[in-house]
């Protein structure tokens, strides 16, 4: 069994800024060599979210609305009072959404459907900059 890990970074501009990440996931797939096994995404950060989804401007339009209907950006949180901030959607999305995920990998590639794009979702109240760690395991 081989592990091979890779960590990348990217900007982002918050408020459900929703990024296409697939291909540095598939890139770091193919530079495992693992033939057969599982790939899995982690966003480090309890702001953002990782998931698939057609990447396509209707699609990611469709989830920033269910999103607001879920955890809207101006509604009252506990956590915005205790801290005096104004994030609380974003953490709550966030544990929602999940901030990682795992694929299968096959005959050396990531194995995702034809129009299922992994994605990064920034929830927070501003631009960051994000991390991502991609771990492939297999053999």
């Amino acid at each position: 069994m081989a592990v091979f890990q890779k960590t990348f970074h990217l900007s982002t501009r918050g408020m459900c800024d929703v990024i296409d990440i697939s291909s540095q996931v598939e890139q770091a797939v193919a530079e495992s060599g693992i033939r057969t096994g599982i790939v899995n995404v982690s966003g480090l950060g309890s702001t953002l979210g990782i998931t698939t989804i057609e990447f396509e401007p209707g699609a990611v339009q469709d989830l920033r609305e269910a999103l607001d209907r879920i955890a809207p950006v101006h509604d009252r949180y506990a956590h915005n009072a205790r801290w005096g901030d104004h994030n609380g959607f974003s953490h709550l999305r966030s544990a929602l959404m999940g901030a990682s995920k795992t694929f299968p990998v096959q005959n050396g590639r990531l194995h995702t459907g034809t129009w299922q794009q992994i994605v990064l979702c920034d929830f927070d109240d501003r631009p960051r900059r994000r991390e991502v760690t991609v771990t492939v395991i297999g053999g």
